[in-house]
């Protein structure tokens, strides 16, 4: 299975959010500096993502954007569910299916039950059960940067 860049994207900018402090603000330009992706690509996500509630947006010349609620609160499941544009694993997914063996074929069974897996491994964890430590963007450490939750340990 494999995400798109715009769900990847995604990710990295909660992802880097989600180190500042709370109520700080980060800038596209900012964002797009630090992984090295398109200013226009990456307005495309960050609208995305402040439409879907994950960010919020703020206007202005000071204006940017953070995270709209708290990392804890962001589940990984559920970004994939609204950044995702399908989870067509093959062609019998797809409406245009053109496949002759369809109708008796039982691998979508197999497909549908791996699909459900990494759906549900993915809705096991939030944003903070990933989160990385603000030195790693080579901002200070603080205190109020989201800390590994609980369902991730350091071995895996």
């Amino acid at each position: 299975m494999r995400l798109t860049k715009f769900t990847d994207y995604s990710l990295r900018v909660l992802l880097y959010a989600a180190t500042l402090k709370p109520k700080q603000l980060t800038t596209i330009e900012e964002t797009s500096n630090l992984y090295g992706i398109s200013r226009a690509h990456l307005k495309k996500v960050v609208l995305g993502l402040i439409h879907e509630g994950f960010l919020e947006g703020v206007r202005g010349r000071s204006g940017g954007f953070r995270l709209a609620m708290p990392a804890h609160e962001i589940n990984l499941g559920q970004l994939l569910r609204k950044t995702e544009p399908d989870f067509a694993l093959a062609e019998c997914f797809l409406p245009d299916n053109a496949c002759r063996v369809t109708k008796g074929c039982r691998l979508p069974i197999v497909l549908n039950l791996a699909l459900s897996n990494f759906l549900k491994t993915f809705d096991d964890f939030t944003l903070a059960d990933v989160a990385l430590a603000p030195r790693y963007f080579g901002l200070p450490e603080q205190e109020s940067y989201p800390q590994r939750g609980p369902n991730l340990s350091d071995s895996l």
